[in-house]
């Protein structure tokens, strides 16, 4: 699964331990969902000039068939950013999947009383 996840880092270094713990994080997501084609995660520092401190931003994106799954997610610390944001496109795939479940009962529903306001033939 490490084919489908690319990872970039935008004025940062990208460490090992970063790496291994994105590819960890990101297995959960496999696990859900079979056809997702490809998942992009974006690690960017950000250095807030007032504070002086680093703010880190990660923006995930989940190609899919259809239409993609884009979130992001900023904190203070990176590693927690990366759960977040990680926990963040689960639920977006479990919406996803329950609203699909949603259509397909509602198609149901509709052909079924569309057939039974059909007279019967004689």
């Amino acid at each position: 699964m490490n084919e489908k996840v690319i990872l970039s880092g935008l004025h940062m270094n990208l460490t090992d331990a970063l790496k291994a713990t994105v590819m960890e994080k990101t297995e959960r997501l496999f696990k859900h969902e079979e056809h997702i084609m490809r998942v992009r995660v974006e690690l960017e520092s950000k250095t807030c000039s007032n504070t002086h401190k680093d703010r880190y931003v990660a923006k995930g994106y989940l190609e899919l068939r259809g239409s993609s799954i884009i979130m992001t997610d900023a904190s203070n610390d990176l590693y927690k950013s990366i759960d977040r944001l990680v926990d963040k496109l689960d639920r977006g795939l479990r919406r996803r999947s329950r609203l699909k479940v949603v259509k397909r009962k509602q198609s149901l529903l509709s052909e079924t009383i569309a057939l039974s306001n059909q007279p019967y033939p004689a």
